[in-house]
């Protein structure tokens, strides 16, 4: 399926889909699929697995709805599947509260898994803005990541930008209660 058929976003609902983001692997398998179409052995080699892990969690993020088979074709006698993300990009729940944000903890695990040696720019930055401007950065930054979404070229390697603009729990909710 051409990516100009696919829908524009699929909202995570179900418990099944929840499980099957949540997964690291998975969301490094979605992550070979964001751009192109690829077999079990490509998704295997590009993510480090062995061709039978690839194919339980790919199954899985099938059966979620998350991604599907879009052409196949046979070889030595063999059907090939090509699978594809089933959407342009895949809108997670805000997390509970207490619970950990699956796709921050995801964002974390591939910049620590990241090559060191290449560039790249990580910033934390601690803010104090008036309702308006927290608004404001929020849209500005959305826009942002959205321009670049769309310079973007699936011909070169991939580029991870994430970004969270919140404000912390009270220190001491934090603390836990005490001072």
């Amino acid at each position: 399926m051409p990516a100009e058929e696919l829908p524009e976003t699929i909202h995570v609902t179900t418990d099944e889909q929840l499980r099957a983001v949540s997964n690291l692997t998975r969301h490094r398998i979605m992550a070979v699929l964001r751009f192109e179409p690829a077999t079990i052995t490509q998704i295997a080699a590009r993510v480090g697995l062995a061709k039978g892990s690839s194919s339980y969690h790919v199954r899985l993020l099938e059966r979620a709805g998350l991604v599907k088979v879009v052409r196949t074709r046979k070889v030595r006698g063999v059907t090939e599947r090509y699978y594809a993300m089933a959407a342009r990009a895949i809108v997670l729940p805000d997390p509970v509260a207490g619970q950990p944000d699956a796709l921050m903890r995801h964002a974390v695990a591939d910049l620590e898994a990241a090559p060191t040696d290449g560039e790249r720019h990580v910033r934390m930055a601690h803010l104090r803005l008036t309702e308006e401007r927290f608004a404001e950065l929020g849209a500005r930054l959305d826009a942002l990541a959205d321009e670049y979404q769309e310079l973007s070229d699936p011909s070169l390697p991939d580029a991870s930008l994430v970004f969270a603009l919140f404000r912390p729990a009270p220190r001491e909710q934090a603390e836990g209660g005490s001072k």
